[in-house]
C-alpha cells in the first residue's frame, strides 16, 4: 500500500471528478473511505455522497473540513471558484496542501487569490471514472517534492500523468480535458454511419467504441506514430484510403485542430473571470 501524504483527503464539490479521484485513491490502496471528507452545499450531492461513499465523512462547513484535512482538492466550477476563493482564504493555513482540478485557472491566481503557495494544479478529464484518465499537473515551488509525489500518485490511480508548465495546462484542456467529447462524437458519428449501412445501433455503438480503443491501445503500447499506424491500414487503391479521402474532404483534422485551439483560448478567458 502507498503511504498517504495525509491521514485525511477533503474534497471542496461532490462531483463527477470528485468521486473518481475519491474511488482512485481507495481502489489503489492509498486511503481508506474512512479518511476522506466531503464539502457541497447541494442535498442532491450529499445524499450520492452518502450512497457511494458510506464511511466517508460530510463535513458541515469550509472551516469544519480545513480543520479536518490536510490536503484539499478544489473541484468546483472555475466560477464558482472564483466567487468562494476569499472565503477559502480565511481557512487555509500553511499546513494545508491545496491541489485544483479547476479548469482554466492558473497557478499565479490561485496563490493571489487562496494566500497560499502550496498548490498543486491538475487538468484531468472525465476517464478519471474509470481509471482510464489522462492528466497534465503543474506545481509552485512551494509545494514540496513530497507534496508533488503524493498529488502524482492520487491521479496515477485514475490514469496516466504528465508533467507540464502551468501554462501549457490550457492546451491539455484543449487536447486532453475536452477530448473525450470530441471522441464521443466520433463514436457516435461512426455508428450513424454503420446504421445508415444496415448495422443495428448496439452492435454499431460496440464496433466503433471498441475500434477506437484498440486504436488507442496501439498508439500507446507501440510507441509508434500515429501517422505511420494509419499508413499502414491505407492499402493502395483500398477501402481505408477511399475513406480518407472522403475525411480529409470535409476537412476532418482541421476540424480537430481548430477544435483543441478553441477550447484552449476558452480555458484562457476562464482563468480571467
Amino acid at each position: 500500500m502507498k503511504q498517504s501524504h495525509s491521514s485525511t483527503l477533503g474534497f471542496i464539490g461532490g462531483g463527477q471528478m470528485a468521486t473518481a479521484l475519491a474511488s482512485g485513491a481507495i481502489h489503489s490502496g492509498l486511503l481508506q473511505e474512512d479518511k476522506l471528507v466531503f464539502f457541497d452545499t447541494s442535498l442532491e450531492a450529499q445524499a450520492k455522497l452518502r450512497e457511494k461513499f458510506p464511511a466517508a465523512r460530510l463535513a458541515p462547513s469550509l472551516a469544519d473540513l480545513f480543520n479536518t484535512c490536510d490536503s484539499a482538492v478544489l473541484a468546483v466550477k472555475p466560477q464558482v471558484l472564483l466567487k468562494v476563493m476569499g472565503e477559502l482564504a480565511n481557512q487555509i493555513s500553511p499546513k494545508h496542501l491545496i491541489i485544483s482540478v479547476v479548469a482554466g485557472i492558473s497557478l499565479a491566481n490561485l496563490e493571489t487569490g487562496l494566500g497560499t503557495k502550496r498548490i498543486v494544479r491538475v487538468m484531468p478529464n472525465t476517464p478519471c471514472q474509470v481509471q482510464a484518465g489522462a492528466s497534465g499537473i503543474a506545481a509552485l515551488p512551494g509545494a514540496s517534492a513530497e507534496d508533488r509525489n503524493w498529488v502524482e500518485h492520487l491521479m496515477g490511480s485514475v490514469g496516466t500523468v504528465h508533467h507540464v508548465e502551468d501554462d501549457m495546462l490550457h492546451a491539455v484542456t484543449g487536447v486532453s480535458g475536452s477530448g473525450p467529447a470530441y471522441a464521443f462524437m466520433v463514436i457516435d458519428a461512426l455508428a450513424d454511419g454503420g446504421v445508415a449501412v444496415g448495422l443495428p445501433r448496439k452492435v454499431a455503438i460496440q464496433l466503433a467504441a471498441q475500434t477506437l480503443l484498440g486504436a488507442a491501445t496501439m498508439v500507446l503500447k507501440t510507441g509508434e506514430h500515429p501517422g505511420e499506424l494509419k499508413d499502414r491500414v491505407a492499402s493502395p487503391a483500398g477501402t481505408t484510403i477511399a475513406a480518407i479521402g472522403e475525411l480529409e474532404k470535409h476537412g476532418i483534422r482541421a476540424a480537430f485542430i481548430e477544435a483543441v485551439k478553441a477550447a484552449t483560448e476558452r480555458s484562457r478567458q476562464l482563468g480571467q473571470g
